[in-house]
């Protein structure tokens, strides 16, 4: 919002309005992220461990005769 005219021409006031819709959608963004997120280390390591889970359950399948 630094860029408006300083000589007191006409002002976009949709430009504006969308810069401030944009910049609450990225705080919001941001926070949903500090809630919800994981790190790529944490979801590595959930993949990791369901893989290790699944191996371990497929091992101790009894056979159908």
């Amino acid at each position: 919002m630094t860029d408006a005219p300083r000589n007191g021409g006409p002002v976009n006031l949709n430009r504006f309005r969308k810069e401030k819709a944009r910049e609450e959608a990225r705080a919001r963004a941001d926070a949903n992220a500090a809630r919800f997120g994981r790190s790529k280390a944490e979801r590595i390591l959930e993949a990791t461990r369901a893989e290790k889970a699944r191996r371990l359950l497929d091992q101790h399948r009894r056979e159908e005769e």
